[in-house]
C-alpha cells in the first residue's frame, strides 16, 4: 500500500484514536468516581446535589460546609497525589528500564517518610491535632518538605550509582531499593523507640497513609509540585521512548542520557518527598498504575504519562472511597 506525502495511514490513525479514546474515557470515569466519592459519607448526598453545589449552587449550608470544607479537598488530593506517585513510577521505570521501579519498591517513600519523621520528632514541625484534616498536623510544611527530599535524595543517588554499574541487573535495583527501605524503616522504628508519648502518636499516626490530613492549602502545593513535573515529563516523552530502547539508541538519537535520568529521579523524589510528607506512606500506586496502562495502551510515553496520572488518580479516590465506606462510620486511612 502506498502513500502520498502527508497522507497519515489509517492503521496509525486508528493506533491514536484508541488511545484519545482511553485517555477521555479514564477522565470520564475518575469524574463519575469524583462525584460519587464526595456525596458518600455519614452525611449522604444525592450526585444531583454535588453537582449542583460544585457549580455554585447552594442547596443547604450544611452541604456546602460537608463538600467544600471536607470532602471536596480530600477527593482532589486523592486524584492529585495517585497522579504524582503513579507518573514518578512510569518515569522511574523508564529511565532505570525496570518494570519494578516506583518510588515504594525502590526505598524514596520509606527515605522521605524517615525525613519526615526525623523533622516532626527532632525538630518540632508536626503536632497532634483534632482538626478536621487529620490526627497530625505539620507546623512547618516546607521544612518537612525540604528535609524528607533530602533522605529521598540519598536513597535517590544511590540507586542511580547502582543503576550505572554495568553489572547492575533490574534484580540488584530492586534488591538495594528493598534494602533502603529496611534501612530507613529501622531507622523511623529508631526514632519512635526514643520519642516521648505524644510524639509516638503524631509519627504513628503520620506513617498511615491519609488524604484526609489535607487542606485546601497542601493540596495547592502538592498540586504546584506535581503539575511542574509532570510537565518536565511529558516534554522528555520522546527522550523516554528512546531511553526504553536502550542508553546506546538513546545517545545515537541524540538523547542526553545521564542528564534526564538525573533530572527525572530528582523530580520524582521530589513527588514522592512532598506527598509523603503531608499524606504518609502510599505504596502499590506508583508501581500497577503504569503496568495497568501499558497492557491497554502499550508503551509509548505520549500516552503513558497521562494515561497513568489519569489510572493512578482514579485508583488511589476509589481506593479512598472504599477504606471510608468498608467500617463506617469509621473512617480508615487509604
Amino acid at each position: 500500500m502506498h502513500f502520498t506525502d502527508g497522507q497519515i495511514p489509517p492503521e496509525y490513525s486508528r493506533h491514536i484514536r484508541i488511545r484519545v479514546l482511553f485517555l477521555l474515557s479514564s477522565l470520564f470515569i475518575t469524574g463519575v468516581v469524583l462525584i460519587f466519592s464526595v456525596g458518600v459519607g455519614p452525611v449522604s448526598i444525592s450526585p444531583l446535589a454535588v453537582l449542583k453545589t460544585l457549580l455554585g449552587e447552594t442547596i443547604s449550608r450544611q452541604f456546602d460546609m460537608i463538600i467544600w470544607n471536607i470532602r471536596l479537598p480530600q477527593a482532589l488530593t486523592a486524584i492529585v497525589a495517585g497522579m504524582g506517585l503513579a507518573v514518578s513510577g512510569a518515569v522511574m521505570q523508564a529511565i532505570l528500564r525496570n518494570p519494578l521501579g516506583s518510588p515504594f519498591t525502590l526505598g524514596i517513600s520509606h527515605a522521605a517518610a524517615f525525613g519526615a519523621a526525623f523533622s516532626v520528632m527532632i525538630l518540632g514541625t508536626g503536632t497532634m491535632t483534632s482538626s478536621n484534616v487529620g490526627a497530625v498536623s505539620i507546623n512547618s510544611p516546607y521544612l518537612t518538605t525540604g528535609i524528607a527530599f533530602a533522605f529521598s535524595l540519598i536513597a535517590t543517588c544511590i540507586i542511580i550509582i547502582i543503576s550505572r554499574l554495568r553489572l547492575a541487573s533490574p534484580e540488584a535495583m530492586v534488591l538495594t531499593g528493598v534494602a533502603l527501605g529496611s534501612l530507613f524503616t529501622a531507622g523511623t522504628m529508631f526514632l519512635q523507640y526514643f520519642a516521648d508519648d505524644m510524639q509516638l502518636a503524631a509519627m504513628v499516626f503520620w506513617t498511615f497513609g491519609d488524604v484526609a490530613r489535607a487542606s485546601w492549602a497542601e493540596l495547592a502545593m502538592i498540586t504546584v509540585v506535581v503539575s511542574g513535573a509532570y510537565i518536565w515529563f511529558f516534554l522528555n516523552r520522546w527522550n523516554f521512548n528512546a531511553i526504553e530502547a536502550g542508553d546506546e539508541t538513546a545517545r545515537g538519537l541524540g538523547v542526553k542520557v545521564g542528564q534526564v535520568r538525573i533530572i527525572g529521579m530528582l523530580l520524582s523524589s521530589l513527588v514522592t518527598a512532598v506527598i509523603v510528607s503531608f499524606l504518609g506512606i502510599i505504596g502499590f500506586v506508583g508501581l500497577v498504575c503504569p503496568h495497568v496502562c501499558r497492557r491497554i495502551i502499550g508503551d509509548d510515553y505520549r500516552f503513558l504519562l497521562p494515561g497513568s496520572c489519569l489510572i493512578g488518580g482514579m485508583l488511589l479516590l476509589a481506593a479512598d472511597t472504599a477504606a471510608r465506606l468498608m467500617l463506617a462510620p469509621n473512617v480508615l486511612p487509604v
